[in-house]
This record gives C-alpha cells, structure tokens and sequence, in this order.
C-alpha cells in the first residue's frame, strides 16, 4: 500500500509516473525499430495491400488497447496480463499470458539489442548488443524516473526523422499516388499475414499497464495513457507507410531492408539516409529499454506468485525497482545478444503478444459495468483478431510459438502437481 506521503511501502514500487511519462513510455515501446524494418516484410506478404493490413492491425490493436486499459485501471499492479488473466480467468490462463510475454520478449529484447549493433557497427554487432544491453540495464535499474527522462529524448528524436522522411518523401517529386491503389496481387492472406507483422509494431502500449504499479492515479491515468501513445502511433505509421509506399511502390518497398533510408534516397535527398540509419540504431535502443522495463515487471509480478524463483520479487530499498528481475532480464538477453541471432525469433513474439492480448480480451469480457467493462464489440472483435492475426503468420513462427506455450503449461502442471503432493 501506498503510504500518505507518496512513498512506496517495503516490498512496492513507487508511483512516480504521471500521463505525459506514462504515455511517452508507450511510445517509446511502439515507435521504435519495427517502422524502420518492418514495412519490408509487410509489404512482401501483402504487396499493394499494405494500407488494409495495417489499418486491420491498428483495428485489432484498438480493441486490445482499449481492454488492457479497463483491466489495468481494475488492477494497477505490475504484471499487465499476467494479472488480469489470474484474476478474471484463473491462475492458469494469467500464467500462461505471463510466460508467453516473458519468454517472447525476452527473444525481442535480443533482437533489438542485435538492431543496435547492425545500425551502428555491423562488424562487432554482438560486442555493441551487450554494451547496449548492460547501459539500457543499469539506467532501469537507477529508476523508472530516469529511464522516462530517457525515452522522452528518444521519442522526440525518433519523431524527428520520422517527420523528416515523410517530408522529403511527400516534395521530393518522386511520389505517386496511383502507387496506393490496391492491385491484383493483394490477397486476403497476405493482407492477414502483413496485419500479424506490423502488430508487433503496435504491442508496446502494454508498457504503461505492465507499469501499472509505478503511474499515478493508474485509475485515470491509465486508461488516458494508453488510447493516446496509440492514437500518435497510429497517425505516424500511416504518414510513414503512406509516403515510402508513394515513392517506391508495393514492389520496391517489398525487397528492400531498409526501406525508409531506400524511400529517402529514392526521394532525391541522399543526405538524410545516415540520419535515417541513426534513427533506426536509436528507435531500436527505445525499443530495447521499454522491452526491459515491461519483462522485468511481469517477471516480478510470477516470481511474487512463485512461477518463478521467489527471490526475483525483491525491490531496492533505495531505487525502489525490481532489481533482481532486471539484473535476471539483463544477464539473459545479453547471452542472447553474444551468442545467437535471434531474428528469427521475432516471429514467435509476434505469436506470443497476440495470445497475451488474447487473454487480456478474454479477460476484460468478465468485467461488469461498475467494473468499466468496455462495449461487449470490443474485447470480442479484439479476441477474434488476435486468434487470426497469430494464426496466419508464418507456419514456423506458429509452431514455434506453440511449442513453447505448450512447454510452459507442461511445466505449470508439474509443479502444480508437485505442491499438491
């Protein structure tokens, strides 16, 4: 319990976050790396169906955003999922929301540190990941206020360039509108495919609910923050997807791995490339210091219910962080970093967000009236589109993300099999 005075009692973290850090938190998590690599691998799913499968995207993420907000402002403690599932649904269906959000962004968390390394020195791109991985966990562990101060200034560069790209894509005399229109080669397949990737470009809002035991006044805060860091989001990819896709075109955007530098160059302005590859390298570290903040506090909330070691719960007596879980967080995404490439992997996050958004959905259609229950549309259209958008990915990353939900159930039978005996 929060004590009068605005400290944080033994064992709880501190309320420091207000609705202008909560929401940029949230931009910070979504407005990172994904826009700047993602459109590729988006527009060769979907080709001239790019637009419908990111508006079906922001639709399926709407309603998300919409249910964790109700949830988080029912329950503002740290964990997002994991304790709306608990609570709403029973221990199993928050555990497994739990496992496949640690697990998942644990493996994105690898990824991003590896999209700093790529961007800034492709040669030593491990040695820079785990250079970025132990500064992006020492500022987490200084405090939640220190890394707000942080991500504002990266959002606000990211922005930045963004804006910058849109600019000179729209006067640069290269844009076409006629290559907006949706052709022959847009099935309904590859528009659902191209709507699962970009998801994982628009999951970061969960940030502000895993936070939820760090924001002030959650109650009004929360349910503010979130629609807001979505509603900016969504304004800015269109503006980007709309201008790269005016300048080069479905196919050209379609094989290219750096499309938003490529759309620049194509665009007559060269000189902004290098500031689009800095951008990139910083989103990335945006991207990589939210993603820590929210794994650390969901593994918090399952070591506080003993699905992880116990002694992951602690919390600083100065700092008033997780501390152990971000040093835990940290040490394993940084042997990821050193050792794999985990690329590969972002797929199998992407399955892993969208059953944890499956079960928040799944969760906010329990609550009543008087609870803040949204419109009954919303958590189901949300709970349909996630069970599609994941199931139309890749078949690997289906399997793949399968498989490790069906490892971590395993492992919650055992061990409730082991207490009970």
């Amino acid at each position: 319990m929060e004590t009068p005075t605005g400290a944080a009692a033994p064992g709880e973290l501190r309320r420091h976050l207000g609705l202008f850090d909560a929401v940029v938190i949230g931009l910070g998590a979504m407005i990172g790396a994904g826009i700047f690599a993602a459109l590729g691998p988006a527009a060769a799913a979907a080709g001239s169906g790019l637009l419908p499968g990111l508006a079906l995207a922001a639709v399926v993420a709407y309603c998300n955003a919409t249910s964790s907000a109700r949830l988080a402002a029912r329950y503002p403690r740290s964990g997002g999922t994991y304790v709306y599932g608990r609570e709403r649904l029973g221990d199993f269906w928050g555990y497994l929301a739990g496992w496949g959000f640690v697990v998942g962004k644990t493996a994105s968390c690898a990824a991003m540190a590896l999209t700093v390394g790529s961007y800034v020195w492709p040669g030593q791109a491990h040695a820079v990941a785990v250079a970025a991985v132990v500064a992006l966990t020492a500022v987490n562990y200084a405090g939640v206020q220190k890394a707000a101060w942080l991500t504002r200034l990266i959002v606000a560069l990211v922005l930045a360039v963004l804006a910058a790209v849109v600019v000179a894509c729209l006067t640069g005399g290269t844009a076409d509108a006629a290559r907006l229109d949706i052709g022959a080669d847009a099935t309904v397949g590859g528009t659902l495919q191209a709507a699962g990737l970009l998801f994982f470009a628009f999951a970061g809002y969960a940030r502000i609910a895993t936070l939820g035991e760090e924001v002030r006044d959650p109650e009004r805060t929360i349910p503010r923050a979130i629609p807001l860091a979505l509603g900016i989001t969504l304004v800015t990819y269109a503006a980007v997807a709309l201008a790269a896709l005016a300048v080069l075109g479905p196919d050209r955007l379609a094989h290219t791995t750096a499309p938003l530098a490529d759309a620049v160059r194509a665009a007559g302005a060269p000189g902004l490339a290098p500031v689009v590859r800095t951008g990139a390298a910083v989103a990335a570290l945006g991207s990589l210091l939210a993603l820590i903040l929210g794994v650390s506090r969901t593994t918090l909330a399952m070591a506080r219910d003993r699905h992880l070691p116990p002694a992951l719960a602690a919390v600083h007596p100065r700092f008033h962080v997780p501390h152990r879980a971000e040093l835990a967080v940290g040490t394993v995404v940084a042997v990821l970093a050193a050792t794999t490439d985990v690329r590969g992997a972002i797929g199998f996050s992407s399955f892993g967000v969208l059953v944890y958004y499956a079960v928040a959905n799944a969760s906010a259609r329990t609550l009543t009236p008087a609870e803040g229950r949204p419109a009954r549309a919303v958590p189901a259209v949300g709970l349909l589109g996630c069970a599609v958008l994941a199931f139309a990915l890749p078949l690997t990353s289906v399997a793949t993300g399968a498989a490790v939900l069906a490892a971590g159930a395993l492992a919650y039978g055992v061990r409730a099999r082991l207490r009970r005996g």
